[in-house]
């Protein structure tokens, strides 16, 4: 595993989560390679294996069979995760353009994107036809369909365009999952639509008379050499004589490549995918590699096919590190013939290679063997430990003080491009050289100030800048009040100046952004390096001393409500640990990218008594302060937290925050505190929360239509979670109870 600790000089960004990439990341797990810091830039964390499609859509296995979670793989290689789509890439610069967010630099680059059917028709995607390329997205779709098929109230013909194994793989197993859908009242016709003049064009003679036996038993008939061009209104339309009647398409045709590749300087073949040479690298720029679908090798042209993929994996991942190392580039030669199993949806297969073809269950059994073996190779991960230093051209010792200060010229770089690209005012105190900003406070206002700081959980900066930011601002809105200017302090991890630039801009882009969308300036501060970046913020705001929400308001009958989930502690553990699923950590992140700004305001409006944010000290430590604070005691309802996905999970596997042991002795404020100890939820009260919601005290009157408001204005987790009851004990302020 990498050592996260060495200094940075070189960046490696992987394009694309796909069966090539899952061997460079494993790899480079086994291999480690001082000054390379690896970066997945992918626009899903679940990868599926395009092997167990046909099965995954038949039935026979379910969502976490068929796929890789990216995210404990990409820990286990040392890497960072950015969970974006590219839209464009300049091969000249260097540059990656990233949906929604700041660019990216590279100095290696590897793309591994798959592919996508060849169809204009596809376009502009529409609820009766889909892609079978990318896999991920045809998944998504799939549930859509299924659901069409359950709900349909009359027969269904669906075309499946494309002769090839895929599709008639797709074919047979989407009759055999229509057959077992329970409620089902229509019936659903399938079949095949290819502009060949044979089915299975690259197989031999007896698996392609297989395959027509089987079609003909399972009434699937074949339209040959119809190249459709058009359809619509139930019909596809081409270069054939009658119309074919179908109200569903299914688009499993030739490949084609990703739009943006066209511009990006890149050498393409006359297809459009990535011209390399047989070390898989471009033949046009010798830092950037491509593997599978979309890259095109001239000396051994072969089909678009998930077996080369991942064949070429680990030829990738070591000419990667040949590269890196500047030596020669090993060449791949790719296998004439290997071994294809097609199944037929219903746990029986063929197998085909060169000129011979069986078929049978054990042909399933096969496939299926190999299948799964595939998928724990990448999921079973074994334990790592970080590799020392050897020292090299940037020390890692460095200077403490103010010698640890990010270079003047990296700073005034990064706060130039800052400047142009978000309109940072002149009135802020960026560009002026005083040792402090000045700030006026408005007659008749209270200045409030609070101040956080914490160490990256998470190794996008870009991201991280928002959540830090988001935290930060918490504390304000908790109050009730709008913040007016903030200071940051921001440390990147140790690195070449161009490096440190990069990191340090794309922090600064999230918190700028997140404090632009808050209403709120930012008016100085210091940034540093140090052996894990790390990000904090001093947040100023003014506000009349009477329409401040203070933690002391809270009155017996109160509602408490809680804007958001609970378990981040938990889930940024496991995260350390590789044990928390892609799309856990991936929920819990959009949740603290939202600001609270809008659930303070409606607090507001509905006249909360009391409100603070949940952060360090967990929920139950937060309501502790509000109680002795207000001279109340609190029942929180134990069964209406709401929770994080899988948090329950990793709870139960003894999962927790190193923080939580300390918030735990809180417990001596809880009266009965065994009562409700054994609840599932109970450990979570205490886990430690960043970026957390807010917790209020409402009138029981208004608590309803406060809550519908809050989840209206997307605080859709929202949720009432104790009351307020009148103070019998001094010490014992909180009690556990089932709702």
């Amino acid at each position: 595993m990498q050592n996260k600790e060495l200094p940075v000089t070189s960046d490696l960004v992987l394009i694309g989560g796909g069966h090539s990439h899952l061997f460079v990341l494993k790899h480079f797990a086994m291999n480690p390679q001082r000054g390379l810091r690896i970066t997945l830039l992918t626009r899903d964390l679940h990868t599926p294996y395009s092997g167990m499609l046909p099965g995954f859509i038949a039935g026979h296995y379910d969502y976490d069979a068929a796929h890789i979670d990216l995210l404990p793989l990409a820990r286990f290689a040392g890497a960072r995760v950015i969970h974006a789509e590219v839209t464009a890439i300049d091969a000249e610069r260097k540059q990656i353009t990233i949906a929604g967010r700041p660019s990216l630099d590279y100095d290696l680059l590897s793309i591994n994107i798959g592919s996508r059917p060849t169809s204009p028709l596809l376009e502009s995607q529409q609820n009766d036809q889909f892609a079978v390329k990318p896999v991920d997205r045809f998944i998504d779709s799939w549930r859509r369909l299924e659901q069409r098929l359950v709900e349909a109230d009359k027969d269904l013909r669906l075309a499946v365009v494309g002769g090839g194994a895929g599709g008639i793989e797709l074919a047979l197993s989407l009759q055999y999952r229509a057959a077992q859908l329970e409620r089902r009242r229509a019936s659903l016709q399938l079949l095949i639509v290819t502009d060949r003049d044979r089915l299975l064009s690259g197989h031999n003679k007896r698996a392609r008379q297989m395959f027509a036996d089987i079609l003909q038993q399972r009434s699937i008939p074949v339209f040959y050499q119809h190249r459709v061009t058009e359809f619509g209104n139930g019909f596809l339309q081409g270069d054939f004589e009658t119309p074919v009647a179908a109200d569903i398409a299914i688009w499993v045709t030739h490949a084609s490549p990703a739009d943006w590749l066209t511009d990006s300087g890149l050498a393409l073949d006359t297809n459009g995918f990535i011209a390399v040479n047989p070390c898989l690298q471009s033949v046009s720029h010798e830092d950037v590699f491509a593997a599978g679908d979309v890259a095109a090798v001239a000396d051994y042209p072969r089909p678009k096919s998930g077996v080369f993929a991942v064949r070429q994996g680990l030829p990738l991942a070591r000419n990667l590190i040949l590269r890196y190392q500047q030596r020669d580039l090993r060449p791949f030669r790719p296998q004439a013939q290997f071994l294809s199993l097609i199944s037929t949806g219903d746990r029986f297969a063929v197998a085909s290679r060169g000129p011979w073809a069986l078929q049978g269950k054990w042909c399933w059994w096969l496939k299926d063997r190999i299948d799964r073996k595939f998928i724990r190779r990448f999921s079973e991960l074994p334990e790592m430990t970080p590799v020392e230093d050897d020292g090299g051209e940037i020390a890692p010792m460095r200077c403490g003080g103010c010698g640890s200060k990010v270079g003047r010229e990296i700073l005034e770089r990064v706060l130039e491009q800052l400047g142009q690209k978000y309109d940072i005012s002149n009135d802020s105190g960026l560009e002026h050289a005083d040792d402090a900003a000045l700030i006026r406070i408005p007659a008749g206002r209270e200045l409030i100030q609070s101040i956080d700081h914490f160490r990256s959980f998470i190794d996008d900066p870009y991201l991280f800048g928002q959540i830090a930011t988001n935290h930060a601002l918490g504390d304000l809105h908790a109050m009730g009040v709008d913040a007016h200017s903030a200071m940051v302090i921001a440390n990147v991890v140790y690195a070449s100046e161009d490096k440190q630039f990069q990191d340090l801009y794309q922090l600064m882009s999230g918190v700028v952004e997140t404090l632009q969308r808050n209403g709120t300036l930012l008016v100085g501060g210091h940034s540093g390096e140090a052996n894990q970046m790390s990000c904090g913020l001093s947040v100023n705001g003014f506000a009349r001393p009477e329409d401040l929400i203070l933690k002391s308001g809270v009155r017996p009958g109160d509602l408490l409500i809680l804007t958001r989930p609970l378990g981040s502690g938990v889930l940024f553990a496991a995260d350390m640990l590789g044990k928390a699923r892609g799309d856990w950590i991936d929920a819990a992140i959009e949740q603290m990218l939202m600001s609270s700004r809008d659930a303070a305001s409606c607090l507001r409006e509905f006249r909360a008594s009391a409100c603070t944010d949940v952060t360090g000290f967990g929920l139950a430590g937060h309501l502790f302060e509000m109680a002795r604070e207000s001279a109340c005691a609190i029942e929180i309802y134990i069964d209406r937290m709401p929770l994080y996905p899988g948090v329950i999970s990793l709870s139960r596997q003894g999962v927790a925050s190193s923080l939580q042991p300390q918030n735990i002795r809180i417990r001596h404020s809880i009266r009965d505190p065994e009562n409700l100890a054994s609840h599932e939820n109970y450990p979570l009260i205490f886990d430690p929360q960043t970026a957390g919601g807010l917790v209020a005290s409402v009138a029981e009157k208004r608590a309803g239509e406060c809550l519908q408001k809050l989840r209206q204005l997307g605080y859709d987790q929202a949720q009432v979670i104790g009351r307020a009851i009148a103070r019998t004990e001094s010490d014992r302020v909180l009690s556990l109870v089932n709702s």
